[in-house]
């Protein structure tokens, strides 16, 4: 093929696009239709919990309107990191959406399944091999960390989508994987050069975002060659520019110029950006090096424990101005009074987190700016082995800051207002990740079995 034609659906499954978008879109004749279902942007509860970013609902409408405009093409249609971590259970969640919209909307297919999550004792004896390695900043990794991990995930790379489509698959669902991989896939597979390919999955990953001033999710659409690629928005009402595009690069990167993928690096230095109309862009000059070894990236999240918080305003402006010291004696007085209920060695139990919303609270020690407004909003967070302990130690908490006192006043204040009540918020089960390590598999395959099924309504 000398070029292939891409669909990138939305930039994440479930946060939507239009029906006009996509129906634009199939005019051009895309080759496939993808979209990218996952992030670790929402912290590791996900992962750790099973639970899904958005609702069944929502990805069934956006996963309905895919299904439909493959199946009515002829073409596949390839979603990557089901349902926002891509455990076992997020695809067969996914999975079982994809049954239930062919069911009501009589749609046959040949389906794939790339299973993500991996097996304890597999990577027991990749570490044991040492064909586990430590990313820049990782966290210490032993057997007990994959013991006591929830769920554990690789990130597939292009090779197991590839797998699928060459057994005849009409739709890929897969648990976690590269977002790129998603869109590089059908490109390389057909042999297109794989600097374009990848850099082209790169813009695609996240649908119309490299669009200037994106003001909803949506479709977008790219025409891949071997020297170049073309990113062109089937919405009329967007458009990108070369800043636009470029820009896209350092989303969820942290190089301007290198993409790390499974089996190679992008390098984007010698990359030219060119307007070819007032919406479109031309994008050539990449490189792409394949890696001496292939690498497969780990995710992994354990409980860290379980959360209640209180949330509360302070407006006193006597308050404001000692705000820093009044609030570290407050918090030293909270401490001390759980001791003094629970005795010495509690405070391995638990953990006391603050957060002032209007003062560094973004950025923490980060931040430049050092000025307070009139008012600024208090987080208390107790983390604890159980819901009961943790409420528990909040309670006295709540106590202490609702009422903690300022030298200029002799008598009993009321310092902070609490919109809630009770104002004690029980989050529930709280989890961390837990990795930042890759794996040296035996081959591409070796970590994503897939199960193939025939869908026939």
């Amino acid at each position: 093929m000398k070029e292939v034609r891409v669909l990138s659906a939305t930039g994440m499954l479930g946060s939507g696009f239009k029906e006009d978008t996509i129906r634009r879109a199939m005019a051009l004749k895309p080759h496939f239709i993808g979209a990218d279902s996952g992030s670790t942007d929402p912290g590791p509860h996900y992962l750790g919990s099973g639970d899904s970013m958005f609702s069944s609902a929502a990805y069934k409408r956006d996963l309905r309107l895919m299904l439909l405009a493959g199946r009515s093409a002829g073409i596949p249609v390839i979603v990557g990191s089901a349902c926002t971590s891509g455990s076992d259970i997020h695809l067969e969640r996914l999975i079982g959406i994809a049954r239930e919209i062919a069911r009501e909307e009589k749609l046959s297919f040949r389906l794939g399944a790339i299973h993500s999550e991996q097996n304890k004792d597999y990577l027991k004896e990749k570490l044991r091999d040492g064909k586990i390695r430590p990313l820049e900043n990782a966290p210490h990794l032993d057997e007990a960390v994959i013991d006591r991990s929830t769920h554990i995930v690789g990130m597939a790379g292009a090779e197991p989508f590839i797998e699928a489509l060459e057994h005849g698959c009409d739709v890929v669902i897969a648990g976690r994987s590269s977002d790129t991989s998603i869109f590089a896939a059908v490109p390389v597979m057909h042999g297109i050069n794989p600097a374009s390919a990848w850099h082209a999955a790169k813009i695609m990953e996240c649908g119309a975002a490299c669009m200037v001033q994106r003001k909803y999710p949506d479709c977008n659409f790219a025409i891949v060659r071997d020297d170049h690629f073309i990113i062109d928005a089937p919405n009329p009402d967007f458009y990108c520019d070369p800043d636009s595009v470029a820009s896209h690069n350092l989303y969820e990167n942290a190089s301007p110029y290198e993409l790390i993928e499974p089996s190679g690096v992008l390098d984007t230095r010698q990359a030219r950006y060119e307007a070819i109309s007032d919406r479109a862009v031309r994008v050539s000059g990449s490189t792409f090096r394949k890696s001496d070894q292939y690498t497969i990236k780990l995710e992994g999240a354990e409980l860290a424990g379980y959360q209640s918080i209180i949330i509360g305003t302070v407006r006193d402006p006597l308050i404001l101005r000692q705000l820093d010291p009044w609030l570290e004696q407050l918090l030293v007085t909270a401490k001390q009074r759980i001791e003094s209920i629970y005795g010495a060695g509690i405070e391995k139990k638990y953990r006391l987190d603050l957060r002032v919303i209007g003062k560094n609270a973004t950025m923490g020690s980060m931040e430049p700016e050092h000025k307070i407004g009139h008012e600024v909003g208090l987080l208390f967070q107790v983390t604890a082995q159980t819901q009961e302990l943790a409420t528990s130690l909040m309670k006295s908490v709540s106590h202490i800051a609702v009422h903690f006192p300022i030298p200029e006043w002799s008598g009993l204040i009321t310092s902070i207002a609490y919109p809630y009540s009770p104002a004690e918020i029980q989050r529930g089960a709280t989890y961390r990740f837990n990795m930042n390590h890759v794996v040296i598999p035996a081959n591409p395959l070796e970590m994503f079995p897939i199960e193939y099924s025939d869908v026939r309504f």
